[in-house]
């Protein structure tokens, strides 16, 4: 080391020229094309075929919640690449749910693939393999992958004449998954260079000192060659050692090398953003180090990229970065633990600190397989690497060397997400194939049919699955183009249309989502040790399910408990996200079984003192009502569209039929800080009519977004008597959330008829942008 010498200039008064070029061309790749990634939490990662999926995606952009998209794309293929169900979400709070329903002749495996439209301009398109097991063993699903290929990758990018390198390599099978080899570096001379072998999942390095015209070749596993890359007469290797706080960079140029290579440029960036810059001057002396602190970076993939002298890239490398400030911790603690057949079991999940989080919780039979990646490792490194990387999690299991040194390796030997600095410093930008989706589902159409003049109004009755109805006008364009957009609505919308005048025509209408994906990709096929393991799982269903039929069971009468007209009226009217029985309700009014409400003259009046934490008071200047709650004002719904207090206000209450408050944070809303009211009009009883004048108008059926369902959680207070009970999924809550004032959420289920052990799974995210995941066994 003595004889490096290090010569470089930090950001500050004499900034190399070239540098403010690089950190304008990342300035604008940064505000154009910020890249977006998501991760998705299953409920478990084995199914039976007929079981339904759940899911809970988190979309990042950066290293903070992604606020581009509006609309989540859901993809599942059969084993075989069929399409089964292209799922349409909407996005809230950066985060969406969903489910599906896994068809009966599905078997080995379901391929899921998880997009937004921006992501497609970047191919990063999130994918996993669900594992799909039958009666008795799935055959063929965990089988051997075939041939062993192996790869070397040069640090830096290239090997050089004279520069002593590091060449790392990765061996895997057929299917992607990791084998641990051995053998030896040779040249074409049969001359024995060094040998080697696999350190960490069949990743591994060996140094070298290439010479320029030599080839060498590796030679493995039983009479296996590999030929290395080719070396290079002249150029730049690059020796990088990441430590806690900042990484070390070693630059070594050949010994005939120009002089174009004589005077280096090297920049740091993180998330497209410029983080650190030096000029490095190889004039005199052959090599340099420099010196670039991390202590202040966020966590996650730090891009280095060394620039000869006309700033054209010559060595690449990334290296992970962990400052550990990009987690929370939440807790799991057991209030009542039931581990009986049905045995009730009540949970707390609560964030140690005081920020807001979006949380989604799953229970499920300790034995059956939940998956090797997590919301931490999928976000901060799988996403921005390219390749399958087994178990992800265990790169965050500590901050050992062990774990780090193999974390490098992973660094070293999977690709990336390169810069195109040669087209960018040129002023090539990329096209982008899609625009930012930043509004909910559109309502596009084109007036056909006749020559419809501009400006012609046009009279549409929206019409919903549960009767919801909304009548809006809009204006045709020149081009006979109309739009109206920001609607949320499932399943499907019925659009009458009539021209205003005498008019008449045809329409044409699209709801502005993108057709599924046509390929299915290539995954990752589950190993044979984890189909066994849920094969068991389902054969202890099996087996029970069988015993319970075969038993003569007495005639029984199953008494359940009454469900409250207020849970009826919430069937009733509500849909989407303000269905069901959610953790941020914080109470829930029947008024058409209140008398009260007829002595009211508005909704405000009506819920004065009625919600513990929500302040309804009269405007000091005596127009209108004045809302609070916590720290915001409550975003308000008539019928589940957004509405203001002046026009909520003048709503009848003897038209309205059910309230449901939500308490703050509402994540239904992206402005739901001070939680939410929706106010909900009577319906024509459970027959409903035809709207008035409608009957006689021309309509188009529109689809809408996929509809959700409640996840089914039985409630064995009261004894069921009957079919066996073998659910693995005993509780799925998508969204639980918590903040500084209520820090804790609890969580009841029962136990099924088999299961002697819970895996409780917590992932989610909080207003900081950071990161949890933990689990719990309960036995």
């Amino acid at each position: 080391m003595k004889y490096l010498f290090l010569f470089f200039v930090l950001c500050g008064g004499r900034v190399w020229g070239q540098g403010s070029v690089i950190d304008s061309v990342l300035r604008i790749y940064e505000q154009r094309y910020p890249e977006e990634k998501v991760y998705v939490q299953f409920d478990k990662g084995a199914y039976r075929a007929g079981e339904t999926v759940w899911f809970k995606a988190y979309l990042f952009s950066g290293a903070a919640p992604s606020g581009i998209s509006k609309n989540l794309y859901v993809d599942f293929f059969d084993g075989g690449g069929r399409l089964l169900k292209h799922f349409v979400t909407p996005v809230f709070v950066s985060s969406a749910k969903g489910q599906f329903e896994i068809p009966a002749g599905v078997k080995g495996s379901l391929r899921v693939r998880v997009y937004t439209s921006w992501m497609l301009n970047f191919d990063a398109v999130y994918m996993r393999d669900l594992l799909v097991v039958g009666e008795g063993a799935a055959s063929g699903v965990g089988s051997a992958g075939g041939g062993t290929t192996l790869q070397f990758f040069p640090e830096g990018g290239q090997l050089v004449d004279g520069v002593n390198s590091r060449l790392a390599f990765l061996a895997v099978d057929g299917k992607g998954r990791p084998v641990d080899v051995a053998g030896g570096i040779f040249t074409a001379g049969g001359v024995l260079v060094d040998s080697f072998f696999s350190r960490h999942d069949g990743m591994g390095v060996v140094m070298i000192m290439p010479k320029a015209g030599e080839r060498y070749v590796a030679k493995w596993g039983g009479g296996h060659v590999t030929s290395l890359p080719e070396v290079l007469g002249a150029g730049v290797g690059l020796y990088v050692q990441p430590l806690p706080k900042r990484t070390m960079v070693q630059v070594t140029r050949s010994a005939d090398a120009g002089d174009e290579l004589k005077t280096l440029h090297l920049a740091a960036y993180m998330n497209k953003r410029l983080v650190y810059r030096s000029q490095l001057n190889l004039g005199v002396r052959a090599a340099g180090v420099a010196e670039i602190p991390t202590d202040s970076l966020s966590t996650g993939i730090l891009q280095i990229t060394l620039f000869n002298a006309r700033l054209v890239p010559v060595a690449e490398r990334i290296v992970f970065v962990n400052n550990h400030n990009a987690v929370f911790t939440t807790e799991i603690s057991v209030v009542e633990r039931g581990m009986a057949a049905r045995g009730r079991n009540v949970i707390e999940v609560g964030a140690v600190d005081t920020a807001a989080t979006n949380l989604s919780v799953a229970v499920v039979d300790a034995d059956v397989p939940v998956g090797e990646d997590g919301i931490v490792s999928q976000l901060l490194l799988c996403d921005d690497i390219k390749g399958y990387v087994r178990k992800p999690s265990y790169y965050f299991s500590g901050d050992g060397v062990d774990v780090r040194q193999d974390l490098d390796l992973v660094m070293l030997t999977h690709g990336w997400r390169k810069f195109d600095w040669v087209g960018a410093l040129r002023g090539n930008l990329p096209a982008l194939r899609f625009g930012r989706d930043s509004d909910y589902l559109a309502i596009r159409g084109f007036a056909a049919g006749g020559n419809v003049p501009a400006g012609q109004q046009l009279a549409l009755v929206l019409l919903a699955k549960d009767s919801t109805r909304q009548l809006v006008t809009v204006s045709v364009g020149k081009d006979g183009m109309f739009g109206l957009h920001g609607g949320v609505f499932f399943d499907t919308l019925r659009v009458y249309y009539q021209y205003i005048g005498s008019k008449k025509g045809e329409l044409t209408l699209r709801n502005g989502f993108l057709p599924a994906l046509r390929d299915a990709g290539e995954g990752v096929v589950v190993d044979t040790q984890v189909v066994r393991q849920a094969a068991a799982v389902v054969g202890r269903q099996v087996e029970w399910e069988k015993a319970v039929r075969a038993k003569t069971l007495k005639e029984v009468t199953v008494t359940a408990r009454a469900r409250k007209p207020v849970d009826l009226l919430d069937d009733k009217y509500t849909s989407g996200f303000f269905k069901g029985d959610r953790s941020d309700v914080a109470k829930q009014f029947d008024l058409t079984s209140d008398d009260r409400a007829n002595g009211m003259s508005s909704v405000f009046q009506y819920l004065q003192g009625m919600v513990a934490g929500l302040q309804v008071a009269r405007r000091n200047d005596g127009l209108g009502w004045a809302l609070r709650w916590r720290d915001g004002a409550p975003q308000l719904f008539l019928d589940e569209v957004p509405i203001d207090a002046i026009q909520m206000d003048n709503v009848p209450i003897q038209d309205v039929a059910y309230i449901k408050v939500f308490r703050p944070p509402f994540f239904g809303s992206s402005n739901g800080t001070g939680g939410a009211i929706s106010v909900y009009t009577k319906k024509g009883g459970d027959v409903k009519p035809t709207p008035v004048g409608e009957a006689a108008l021309s309509y188009k059926t529109l689809e809408g977004y996929s509809a959700f369902r409640k996840f089914y959680s039985p409630d064995y207070s009261v004894p069921v008597e009957g079919a066996a009970d073998t659910r693995t999924t005993l509780f799925w809550k998508p969204y639980v959330m918590t903040d500084a004032h209520s820090k804790k959420a609890t969580i009841e289920f029962y136990n099924n008829d088999i299961s002697r052990r819970f895996r409780v799974i917590v992932e989610g995210i909080n207003a900081a942008g950071k990161l949890s995941r933990v689990e719990k066994i309960i036995e």
